[in-house]
């Protein structure tokens, strides 16, 4: 019988030269560089394909195989798909019917899926993005809403005040900044200093009446303190990051100060023959207390320093010569501490502008001052009088009975006012009423 393996030599001698020829062969279009099949024939037909040749035995890795003594790989017997030969492409699936595609990703398939849940995002945003644009649009048109229809003249600045330290002597000045935390003029801000004890507990005129004697003004970079018998003293404005932030009461609220040392101390403690006295001084950095927290008729925005509760105050001159026609004793517009002081308009007719505009300030008129002791010290002797205009304010100016839980049994004088848009103001401004 004729060997079925042919000589090891020999057959490795048939595999190089295949491999040579399939070396050799560079093809052309997709099949450039690539190794052709031995056994494949023309386009039109005829040869074996590496099926039909793994088939027959005589694929040259089973020969080597057979060569060497080796035995077929299990799971190796067919060859992949010859290069020369296109892939067949995927059959489609179809909608509906025996073949379509059920679950949850339906008759559409898994290709579908990812840009579906592209347009979801995508209409998402945009729904966000029309949400945004359109609150903008209404908040636009309320604004523009809330703009008065018409300006209605109803008086004129006549004077300006800024009150650096609580309780003393007021500085008048031609013009000032209106800020959200009241009017300034130069380094000097409304109510930035106070007197206080050791303890923190503010002092006031209400306290200590010679307080109102003291005059205040400013000096390159200088808080300048002056009084009767006593020397000017001069204390920085901008206070050293080593004196000591104190804790401080007014009206049951807690602010912050820092401390302006132990000279001005000593000064305001002989001048007012007490007992030992502090000044502190309120620094933008610190937090303001809440007008709110005073009386609630007030915004959470609207916030002050060291005032009573709010940034302005204002007071008509004809408000103040109504209340001197039922005097006696005639008192001064400095009794009352107003910050703007109006000419031109009605006794007590300041107490119905809910929205003004003084130059390019507008500011909205929350509630009334209610009228305490304060207003009986007399600001040229620093003497209490307790009775004076008080008395005569009660007779004819207290709140409506609906009004008692604001007021109480205090007589109204004056109105304060929150800054909505800030700005400068002068001596000679028109006032004007906002009128929707």
């Amino acid at each position: 019988m004729e060997n079925e393996h042919p000589p090891r030599g020999s057959c490795r001698d048939q595999f190089a030269q295949q491999s040579t020829v399939r070396r050799g062969f560079k093809g052309f279009g997709r099949d450039a560089g690539r190794t052709p099949s031995p056994w494949k024939g023309t386009h039109g037909g005829g040869g074996h394909s590496p099926q039909r040749a793994e088939r027959a035995g005589d694929h040259p890795m089973r020969q080597r195989r057979r060569c060497e003594g080796e035995r077929p790989r299990a799971g190796r017997g067919r060859p992949r798909t010859s290069p020369h030969r296109p892939r067949a492409r995927p059959r489609p699936v179809p909608a509906c019917g025996p073949g379509a595609m059920s679950g949850p990703w339906g008759a559409a398939g898994p290709a579908l899926r990812a840009p579906r849940a592209g347009w979801v995002w995508a209409a998402a945003a945009a729904l966000a993005l029309g949400a945004l644009l359109g609150a903008w649009r209404w908040a636009a048109g309320r604004r523009r809403r809330r703009r008065p229809a018409r300006l209605q003249r109803v008086g004129t600045v006549s004077s300006l005040f800024v009150y650096p330290v609580k309780s003393c002597r007021g500085v008048a000045v031609p013009r000032a900044q209106v800020t959200p935390m009241g009017l300034q003029s130069g380094e000097l801000r409304d109510r930035f200093w106070l007197v206080t004890k050791e303890d923190g507990h503010m002092v006031t005129a209400r306290q200590e009446p010679r307080l109102v004697l003291v005059s205040v003004g400013c000096e390159d970079g200088c808080l300048a303190l002056s009084a009767p018998g006593m020397e000017e003293l001069r204390v920085p404005v901008r206070l050293p990051r080593k004196n000591p932030v104190r804790n401080c009461r007014l009206f049951g609220l807690d602010i912050q100060g820092r401390d302006c040392g132990d000279e001005v101390a000593r000064w305001l403690t002989t001048f007012l023959n007490s007992e030992p006295y502090r000044l502190v001084h309120f620094e933008p950095s610190m937090v303001p207390r809440k007008s709110k927290d005073v009386i609630n008729l007030f915004r959470t925005t609207d916030e002050v320093a060291y005032p009573d509760c709010s940034p302005v105050l204002i007071i008509s001159e004809a408000s103040l010569e109504d209340l001197n026609t039922r005097l006696e004793k005639k008192v001064k517009i400095q009794n009352f501490r107003p910050n703007i002081f109006v000419t031109g308009c009605n006794a007590f007719e300041e107490d119905t502008w809910e929205e003004i505009l003084i130059g390019s300030v507008e500011m909205k008129g929350t509630v009334c001052c209610a009228r305490c002791i304060l207003t009986t010290v007399n600001p040229d002797t620093g003497v209490l009088d307790r009775k004076e205009p008080l008395e005569t304010l009660k007779s004819y100016r207290l709140c409506d009975p609906s009004e008692r839980h604001i007021y109480k049994s205090s007589p109204l004088f004056g109105r304060y006012f929150a800054v909505d848009k800030t700005g400068t103001i002068q001596v000679g401004d028109p006032v004007y009423k906002m009128v929707q």
